[in-house]
C-alpha cells in the first residue's frame, strides 16, 4: 500500500503508525512524490486536498495535521452508520478519519483552555466525547473498522492485521489496610472517633485486627491470589508509597514491614507499577523518590505507573514520568465517569503536542473504575455490573483492549462496600474465565 501526502509531518506521521499497526501487517509504504503515486499499480491511498485518479482511494485532508501547535478546532459531528464523526470531506471516506483520531487520541482538547472539576482535573463534561454522546464508545476503533471495510472494497486483495480481544484487571492499592499497621496515634486516633460517633462494630473490629484475632476489611490479597489462579489471569497492581499522610494520600506508613512484604510478594509474583502520590503532582521531586523507593523494596525497575485519582495535568505530568524512568502508563480515563477519554481501546504512544514529537510513553487507556461507579455515579452493585458488562462486550466486539481498576478496600469485608466483593467475583468467574479458556483453547 503506497500512502501520498504532499508533507510527512510528525503528527501525520504518528496517527499513520498508529493505524498502521491496528490494521496492517505490512505498513504503508510513504511518498511526497506526486508522480510516483501516479505511476503506482497496486493499492494507494492519496491524502491531500483533491483526487488524482479512479484507481486510488482518496481521503481528502483537513489542516489539522499540517499544522503546528494548538489553536481552537471548529468541530461539527455528523452521523455516520449510527456512530458519530467529524473533519466531513469529500472523498472515497466521508471524513478525514486521520485528523478526527489525532484529535481524540493526543487530547487536543486538554490543551485549549478547559473547565476543571473539583480536583483541578479536565472535567469530563466539556469533553467532546461527552458533549456529543459517544463517551461510552471507543470511536477511533469503531471508525478504522469501517476504514478497513471501505479499503477491502476498493482492494479486496488487502491483507489485514488479525486483532485479538484482551482483558487486563488491575489494582490500585491506595490503603492496603484499614486499621493494621496504621501506628499508635493513628490507631489512637480512630478509636477516639468510634467511641465519639458510636461506631461499636467498628470499633470491635479494629480491636480484632490490633489482637491479631480477625483479618482487616481490606485485606481481600490471599482472596484475589485464589482467583486469579482459578480465572488464570495476569494482574497488574499500583501501590500509592507516598512518605507523608498527608490530604489524599492516605497508603500505610513506607516503614510498614508488613505493607514492604505485600509489595515484594506482589513484585515477584506480577507486574508491578507505582501509583503516584497526590503530593508528587504538586512537587516533582517527590515521584523520583517514590519510583526510587518501590525498586528498592520490588528488586526491579519500576517503569509502570497510574496517576492517584487519576490526577494530570497535559504536557507536564507525562514529562516528568518519563524523566522518572517510566514507560507505561494507565491513567487514560477519567476519575469522575466510566468511558473512553482517548474514545480509543487500544495502547498508543504519547504525543506531546507542544514539543509536536511522539514520546517513547505508551498510554494504556481504561474505561472502568469502581470507584467512579460508586463515588461519582452512585451506582449499586448490580447497576455497576450491567454498566461493566456493556463496556466490556463493547470492547470484546472491537477488538481492543478492556482495562479495568478495582480497589481493594472496595472488594474486602467492610460493610460500606457490601456486594462490590461479590459483584467483582461474578465478573470474574463467569466472564473473565470464559474468555481465558477459550484464548488457551
Amino acid at each position: 500500500m503506497l500512502f501520498y501526502s504532499a508533507q510527512h509531518t510528525p503528527r501525520l506521521m504518528y496517527i499513520l503508525d498508529f493505524i498502521n499497526k491496528q490494521l496492517f501487517d505490512i505498513p504503508f509504504t510513504y511518498t511526497t512524490e506526486l508522480d510516483q503515486f501516479k505511476a503506482w499499480e497496486g493499492p494507494k491511498i492519496n491524502y491531500s486536498e483533491r483526487a488524482c485518479s479512479e484507481e486510488e482511494f482518496f481521503i481528502q485532508a483537513t489542516p489539522l495535521l499540517f499544522e503546528s501547535g494548538v489553536r481552537k478546532q471548529e468541530i461539527r459531528c455528523f452521523e455516520l452508520n449510527f456512530h458519530k464523526a467529524f473533519f466531513q470531506t469529500q472523498g472515497d471516506f466521508p471524513f478525514d478519519v486521520f485528523a478526527a483520531s489525532f484529535y481524540l487520541i493526543s487530547r487536543y482538547e486538554e490543551y485549549l483552555p478547559h473547565q476543571k472539576d473539583e480536583y483541578g482535573r479536565f472535567a469530563h463534561q466539556g469533553s467532546l466525547a461527552f458533549r456529543e454522546g459517544f463517551l461510552h464508545q471507543p470511536l477511533v476503533n469503531i471508525w478504522l473498522e469501517q476504514l478497513r471495510t471501505a479499503l477491502s472494497r476498493k482492494y479486496p486483495q488487502l491483507s489485514f492485521r488479525h486483532q485479538q480481544f484482551t482483558c487486563q484487571v488491575t489494582y490500585d492499592i491506595d490503603e492496603a489496610y484499614a486499621y493494621r499497621d496504621k501506628g499508635v496515634l493513628l490507631t489512637a486516633a480512630g478509636v477516639l472517633r468510634d467511641l465519639f460517633t458510636g461506631q461499636w462494630a467498628a470499633l470491635a473490629q479494629r480491636w480484632g485486627v490490633w489482637r491479631g484475632k480477625e483479618r482487616d476489611p481490606y485485606d481481600c490479597f490471599e482472596w484475589l491470589d485464589a482467583l486469579h489462579l482459578y480465572c488464570r489471569v495476569k494482574p497488574l497492581f499500583f501501590f500509592l508509597v507516598a512518605k507523608r499522610r498527608k490530604g489524599y494520600d492516605k497508603n500505610i506508613s513506607t516503614s510498614s514491614l508488613a505493607f514492604r512484604t505485600l509489595i515484594e510478594y506482589y513484585s515477584r509474583n506480577y507486574k508491578t507499577g507505582l501509583h503516584p502520590s497526590w503530593q508528587s503532582g504538586d512537587q516533582p521531586g517527590l515521584l523520583k523518590e517514590e519510583v526510587e523507593w518501590l525498586e528498592v523494596v520490588a528488586e526491579r525497575p519500576i517503569s509502570f505507573s497510574r496517576q492517584h485519582y487519576i490526577r494530570f495535568q497535559l504536557p507536564d505530568t507525562f514529562r516528568q514520568l518519563m524523566e522518572a524512568g517510566i514507560r507505561k502508563d494507565f491513567s487514560m480515563g477519567y476519575g469522575s465517569i466510566n468511558g473512553f477519554r482517548a474514545s480509543v481501546a487500544s495502547s498508543f504512544p504519547w504525543y506531546d503536542l507542544l514539543q509536536e514529537k511522539t514520546t517513547p510513553l505508551v498510554m494504556y487507556p481504561f474505561c472502568f473504575m469502581d470507584a467512579n461507579s460508586y463515588f461519582e455515579q452512585k451506582l449499586s452493585p448490580g447497576q455497576t455490573y450491567q454498566e461493566l458488562m456493556e463496556f466490556y462486550q463493547i470492547v470484546k466486539r472491537h477488538k481492543g483492549l478492556f482495562i479495568g481498576i478495582w480497589h481493594n478496600n472496595m472488594l474486602g469485608t467492610s460493610p460500606a462496600f457490601s456486594g462490590w466483593r461479590e459483584m467483582f467475583e461474578l465478573f470474574m468467574k463467569e466472564t473473565v474465565y470464559w474468555d481465558a479458556y477459550y484464548d488457551e483453547g
